[in-house]
This record gives C-alpha cells, structure tokens and sequence, in this order.
C-alpha cells in the first residue's frame, strides 16, 4: 500500500513548489487549503457558521467570503485564529480522510497530505489519530529571513505585516525540529528539486 506523508511548511518557504514536485513525480496531493476553499463555497453549510462566529459583513452580495478581511481577523487576534480553526478543521479532517481513502483505492504510489498548520495543530494536542494516519512529517524549510524576503518580494507588503503574519504561525526553527524529514529550500529550485526526487523514492521504492 501506498506511504501516506504529511508535509507542510512556513509562510514562504515553498512548501507548494515542493507539492508541485511531488505530483509530477506521481504522488497524490491532497491539499487542506484547496479542501478549505471548497467548503467557503458560497452556499456551503461551512460559510454559515463563518459568519454567524465573525459576522456577516464577511460575506459578499455574491455570497462569497471576503478571504483577506478574515484573514486580517485571525493574524492579529489568536483568539478567533483558534475559533476559526474549531469550525473548519473537522470538515477539512474528514474530507482528507475520504479522499486518502480514495487514493488507496486507485493504487497511487504515493500520498501527500499537504496541511500548511500541522504543527501548529500538534503544539495544540492534536494528535495524529484526529485524522487520516501517516508515515511521516515532512517540512519544506527556510530561515525566518529568507521567509520575510520572499514574502515581501511576492505579495507587494512590508517587513512589519510579513512578520505579523510570519509570526502568527509556530517558529520555522520550532517546526524544523519536530519534523521526521526536511527539504531546505533555502538554496536553488534544482537543489529542492533533488531533495524532492530523494524524498519521493524513499517512500515508493519496493512498494507495490
């Protein structure tokens, strides 16, 4: 049977340039921030316990939700940052669960849960029974810097709100050493690429 991983990362660190690499080498990638959008769809039982935790001023007159306004909510307040997570993390838990399922069935060779906040969820005694088990956790790391550079570079903001939102995740040094395997993506994209193919025939090599 296919190996079931856990990856994940840091704001910036290229965890999905690593899930890219991933899936054109064969894995299946099954992506909690894609199954979160999928839920926040306008009409989805999920979007209506939103707004009655955060307000309706959060839906549009389309009935879409304004992802930055919440966002801007949950970084600075870790209060509603922990609320938001008790309304989506089960949906997003037992969806995973079902499509990990599927995969199995299919016959990939390799499965990829690719959860941006594992770890954050781990310091918060979640345990790895809360949803689909796996072989091991993979973290796609580069140093706070690199982090706040890249994060200025690719969404157009300042050091201050790249730190806020840097700093509202687990330290990437304290993700970094609970993590079974790291990818360094501090170097160049065909060093990462290499760790990627390393990571990919560890997990699939003698397994039918």
């Amino acid at each position: 049977m296919a190996a079931v991983l856990a990856l994940s990362g840091g704001i910036a660190t290229g965890k999905s340039t690593v899930a890219r690499f991933l899936a054109s080498l064969g894995a299946t990638v099954i992506d909690a921030d894609a199954i979160v959008h999928e839920l926040q769809a306008p009409g989805a039982p999920l979007l209506d316990a939103i707004a009655e935790a955060f307000g309706s001023g959060l839906i549009d007159a389309e009935g879409r939700l304004d992802r930055n306004a919440l966002g801007a909510t949950v970084f600075r307040d870790p209060a509603a940052r922990r609320r938001l997570e008790e309304i989506v993390h089960p949906k997003v838990i037992a969806t995973m669960a079902e499509r990990v399922a599927s995969a199995q069935a299919t016959g990939a060779p390799l499965i990829v849960m690719d959860i941006p906040l594992l770890f954050e969820r781990s310091e918060n005694s979640a345990s790895r029974e809360s949803g689909p088990s796996f072989e091991a956790t993979v973290l796609v790391y580069a140093p706070e810097p690199l982090q706040i550079e890249r994060q200025m570079n690719r969404d157009g903001c300042d050091r201050e709100a790249a730190l806020q939102r840097i700093r509202a995740q687990l330290p990437i040094e304290s993700k970094k050493a609970l993590a079974d395997i790291v990818i360094d993506n501090s170097g160049t994209l065909e060093e990462t690429q290499l760790q990627t193919q390393m990571l990919y025939d560890q997990f699939t090599a003698g397994r039918a």
